[in-house]
């Protein structure tokens, strides 16, 4: 049994009176109609997942995709190859669920790494089972990876994630490091009353290895539509938490369009204003999607495990390129499905609103 959408998926030839898809200029890359081009490929390999995080499963799972529902290996390097040398697109990130369940990862990152022009290639993982195949991901072309990491507390982490694979996480980072994936960025949630006291903790160690910690805040995103507003962890909360124990100052590099908003991290000490001399500590990121929301400036395309194209990562609606590249389609016109999924992109995901509805789809299912 798998995971059904909300809405089915759509080719350009079923949707002949979406005006917004008609009227979309004869442009190669993936443009909307607010003027922002996607250039960032978010692709899920597959939505099994070998933790039950609380924001995001429930504890006895989820329905999984029977396997010839995915995205099979010369599939996914197709896609990609469409995605780099017809769309424009520079950076490809493979999420899940867990990726690492894939046991054909490298293939599908060599034959990636192999594509001209070459695309920056990262991943999403919880790093559990990547010290026993870090190394060959990196030979296939790895550039760097981000882990999902909520805690550095074994009770803690095994309350999130109904799991206790701490040591797992920490010995995977290890590895990548050694195998020379850096930077390494660390993404954490924090959950009201259960790690969001943590967060100083998490920064510190972070620090003290040398890796990117990247705050998120909390995204109705859960398969149990649990998710509530007034009790998320908020970005101003976030900053108000670090500034107990370190002093933040906006970074100076342009954002450029990431969703991370960098803070320059320096010791805190007794004085009110703190020695911009110091030394510099590193850098944390806040996303924060819902609060101080980016969308303006968003430049990701996503496919799911099953080959549909998400212009948002919180639509209600995906255009399928898999069921027509199975029925031949070409390059080209998989490419123009692939525009106009993009050209009718929202102007913003709506959180803002009292009419916005969470998707009916959980993370797991959809890939960050």
């Amino acid at each position: 049994m798998g995971v059904f959408l909300d809405t089915p998926l759509l080719p350009r030839s079923a949707r002949a009176g979406d005006a917004a898809a008609d009227a979309r200029p004869d442009a190669t890359g993936l443009l909307d109609r607010f003027g922002r081009t996607a250039t960032d490929l978010r692709i899920s390999l597959t939505d099994r997942c070998n933790l039950r995080c609380t924001y995001c499963m429930p504890a006895e799972g989820l329905p999984i995709l029977p396997k010839e529902q995915l995205l099979q290996r010369d599939e996914i390097g197709r896609l990609v190859g469409i995605a780099v040398q017809r769309l424009g697109v520079r950076q490809v990130r493979f999420t899940g669920g867990e990726p690492l369940l894939r046991r054909d990862l490298a293939d599908i990152i060599a034959a990636c790494a192999a594509l001209d022009p070459r695309p920056e290639i990262s991943l999403t993982t919880n790093a559990i089972g990547l010290t026993s195949r870090v190394d060959a991901l990196a030979d296939a072309g790895l550039d760097r990876i981000n882990v999902s990491l909520d805690s550095v507390h074994a009770e803690t982490f095994a309350q999130i994630t109904r799991r206790p694979f701490l040591d797992r996480v920490l010995a995977g980072i290890d590895a990548a490091s050694a195998a020379g994936l850096s930077l390494i960025k660390i993404n954490a949630v924090l959950l009201r009353g259960v790690n969001d006291h943590q967060a100083a903790d998490l920064l510190a160690w972070a620090l003290a290895g040398g890796h990117q910690l990247r705050f998120i805040e909390q995204m109705p995103l859960d398969a149990d539509h649990a998710w509530d507003r007034s009790d998320m962890i908020t970005a101003a909360e976030i900053r108000a938490r670090l500034d107990e124990r370190f002093v933040l100052f906006p970074d100076e590099e342009p954002r450029d369009g990431a969703p991370a908003e960098l803070w320059r991290v320096y010791e805190r000490d007794a004085s009110t204003e703190p020695d911009r001399s110091a030394p510099l500590l590193g850098r944390v990121g806040i996303i924060a999607s819902v609060t101080e929301a980016f969308c303006a400036d968003c430049r990701r395309t996503r496919l799911t495990a099953e080959g549909g194209v998400r212009s948002c990562l919180f639509s209600h609606t995906e255009t399928d390129l898999l069921g027509p590249l199975r029925a031949g389609a070409t390059d080209d016109e998989l490419a123009d499905l692939w525009r106009d999924a993009m050209w009718a992109k929202p102007k913003g995901h709506g959180m803002d609103t009292d009419g916005f509805v969470q998707p009916e789809r959980s993370m797991s299912a959809i890939g960050g």
